[in-house]
């Protein structure tokens, strides 16, 4: 049973949630999709597949790495995603899908990311908690490509086209700030907008760095393991503050985190 002993949980007024690894399944999303766009240059379920979609990924993470840490670069993920589809298609191992995806077909492979799988307890869950708390999106991920998780977007028209509907209250996205996590100033620019004290706020994630910057500026931290995110050591050694770890709650699942919060509310 997860132990909220040394959090009171009735504080919390808003729970920010990163959204890609967290609340979306990139990992699977991203594998299937990229080879079903292929043309038979990548087949579905293959190792290359996941290699694709790891590499890009990997891209991202650098990217948002040098950028967070004030060297240049868009702060876009947009166009962050697709300066690293070019790129990854210059080199030896992708360079012979320019036959399929030349310059002008590389808006439908981008706009995968606007269109991920939820995780099985995403809808449920978000819907449960938006019962006693606020819940927003705090991601790296750019504002419209945020908007279309939320709602049907006329302006991309594709077979992959869907919207989760993701039930936010709201949506920060770190292009609004001018940088992305973990640097200290996305966090801080949330708390100002919603008018809060850091500690009145909790960052849900699946990735420890985040974490770890949520509560340099005093937010509170729950922890969701997710199967792509963090190496299996981290996932498997988080814990709470209580059991000498570095997070304030660890959750199995979001659903789980709305009945914690709906038990202490109803305490």
């Amino acid at each position: 049973m997860t132990s909220t002993e040394h959090l009171d949980l009735r504080e919390i007024d808003a729970c920010l949630f990163d959204v890609f690894g967290t609340v979306l399944d990139w990992y699977s999303t991203v594998t299937r999709q990229v080879a079903r766009l292929s043309k038979g240059l990548l087949l579905e379920g293959s190792q290359d597949a996941v290699d694709f979609a790891e590499e890009w990924r990997a891209g991202y993470y650098a990217h948002v790495k040098k950028v967070s840490q004030g060297g240049e670069g868009t702060v876009n993920a947009d166009i962050m995603h697709r300066q690293i589809l070019d790129d990854m298609l210059t080199t030896p191992r992708w360079s012979h899908f320019v036959e399929v995806w030349g310059e002008s077909d590389r808006e439908e492979p981008t706009m995968i990311w606007h269109n991920l799988d939820a995780y099985q307890d995403t809808i449920p869950g978000l819907t449960e908690l938006k019962r006693y708390v606020n819940i927003l999106a705090l991601s790296n991920g750019n504002f419209r490509l945020l908007l279309d998780l939320v709602i049907e977007s006329p302006h991309y028209e594709s077979d992959l086209s869907s919207s989760v509907n993701v039930p936010w209250d709201g949506i920060f996205s770190s292009e609004l700030f001018g940088s992305y996590k973990p640097n200290k100033k996305v966090y801080e620019s949330a708390a100002y907008h919603l008018s809060l004290p850091p500690h009145k706020i909790a960052m849900v994630a699946a990735h420890r760095f985040d974490l770890i910057a949520a509560a340099s500026v005093g937010f509170k931290t729950i922890y969701v393991p997710r199967p792509a995110e963090d190496s299996r050591e981290i996932r498997e050694s988080m814990c709470s503050k209580k059991n000498g770890g570095e997070v304030d709650l660890v959750v199995k699942d979001f659903e789980e985190l709305a009945r914690l919060i709906r038990e202490a509310r109803e305490s």
